[in-house]
């Protein structure tokens, strides 16, 4: 997957509801892009949100800290609307103490890289302890806690979008190389949330961009993710020790609470007796994509029986890190008032493998001066009347 121009990008496309926050979606809309205040930084930095609406009444709204999806309202199968991401309505509440990385996106490098280290062209780098012994998505600072730039885009005849820009000093986190990344989150009339990741370098780095969204289907803060049915595309993982460093094996899910080849409901068996499933505890682990060749794949399809909606993930990536919000434990409160209980939201992060740094068998994630980065993933949001996968 990384070559000599590595691709990133990723695409969400939505067409879902629910039964919180419930408003009937309009039976025309004007396509739109708006733009606000959203509060201050301690340092005094301005932050805005952006409002993607399409011509059918889908509604993003994304903010320049962290390039974080605050919310995201979609209409079920009886074409009411709700949020169906994890979230806040306030920056404060993004601040203090900060949340377990709702919406955002992640870099520079997702996921773990053991021992807060690695090494490249002979040279150690000593990355931020932020994760017990490990570094977790990017650091202590990482691209989840910064203020991007954000511009809107000239609409299309079909869509909106905005582009979130940030310059990623060297040394920043323990990366080297001054790294500079775009985001674009496009909206189209299809339904389709395309969010394009694209990066350049003047050092060799790692980088392993995400987007960190926590959904629950039926609706923010209503319930958990348990009878949601899940199907993977994916034939194997990568098993983890202590830590959640992948240990360097490609294991098939063959017989394992894993295997997701066959829609599942993510409740079915997440807290059967497996090693894996127990360092967990329950999934967060990485899937290795049954790929054939390049461009976009299907990683992931969900259901969520009851409101209808479904989510489909296609990807340019290899892997796919599932996670199933094992460590919420009702201490966050989020828009809708109720506490965000254990498994009320999951996360599908495409991705390349974790550790991939200290892992040669893993594809690279390092990029080189005179490439460029770049990556894309499809979610696909729909309505299944029946409630089946």
């Amino acid at each position: 997957m990384r070559g000599a121009t590595p691709i990133v990008a990723l695409t969400l496309l939505f067409s879902l509801g629910c039964a919180q926050d419930q408003e009937k979606a309009p039976m025309e809309n004007q396509r739109s892009v708006t733009q606000a205040p959203f509060g201050t930084m301690p340092d005094g930095q301005a932050v805005e949100v952006f409002t993607l609406t399409n011509a059918n009444g889908v509604e993003l709204k994304a903010i320049t800290y962290g390039g974080i999806i605050i919310s995201l309202k979609t209409p079920d199968r009886t074409g009411l609307m709700a949020d169906i991401v994890l979230g806040f309505d306030s920056l404060s509440k993004y601040l203090s103490p900060p949340p377990p990385y709702f919406g955002a996106i992640i870099g520079r490098h997702g996921n773990r890289i053991g021992g807060a280290q690695f090494t490249l062209d002979g040279k150690t780098y000593q990355l931020d302890k932020n994760d017990g012994a490990n570094t977790l998505h990017g650091g202590v600072k990482g691209f989840d806690k910064v203020v991007w730039t954000g511009a809107q885009l000239p609409p299309s005849d079909s869509s909106v979008a905005v582009k979130f820009s940030y310059t990623s000093p060297d040394g920043e986190g323990g990366y080297p190389g001054t790294l500079l990344v775009e985001v674009t989150y496009t909206l189209t009339d299809s339904n389709e949330l395309i969010v394009d990741y694209n990066a350049t370098t003047d050092r060799a780095t790692p980088v392993n961009l995400t987007q960190h969204s926590y959904f629950n289907l039926a609706g923010e803060g209503n319930g958990d993710i348990l009878g949601h049915v899940l199907m993977l595309a994916a034939d194997s993982m990568t098993p983890v020790a202590a830590g959640l460093i992948p240990t360097g094996q490609i294991a098939s899910v063959e017989g394992t609470p894993f295997d997701f080849r066959t829609p599942t409901a993510i409740g079915a068996r997440i807290d059967a007796a497996d090693p894996q499933r127990q360092l967990g505890p329950g999934y967060d682990h990485n899937w290795v994509l049954t790929r054939a060749g390049e461009g976009l794949q299907l990683a992931a399809r969900v259901v969520e029986p009851t409101s209808g909606r479904t989510l489909e993930v296609r990807t340019t990536e290899p892997g796919i890190q599932f996670y199933a919000g094992n460590f919420l434990d009702g201490t966050i409160i989020g828009k809708s008032g109720k506490a965000y209980q254990r498994r009320s939201g999951f996360c599908l992060e495409t991705q390349h493998y974790p550790d991939s740094p200290n892992k040669p068998d893993f594809p690279s994630t390092i990029l080189q001066p005179g490439q460029t980065y770049t990556s894309r993933t499809v979610f696909t949001f729909g309505v299944d009347q029946g409630g089946q996968a």
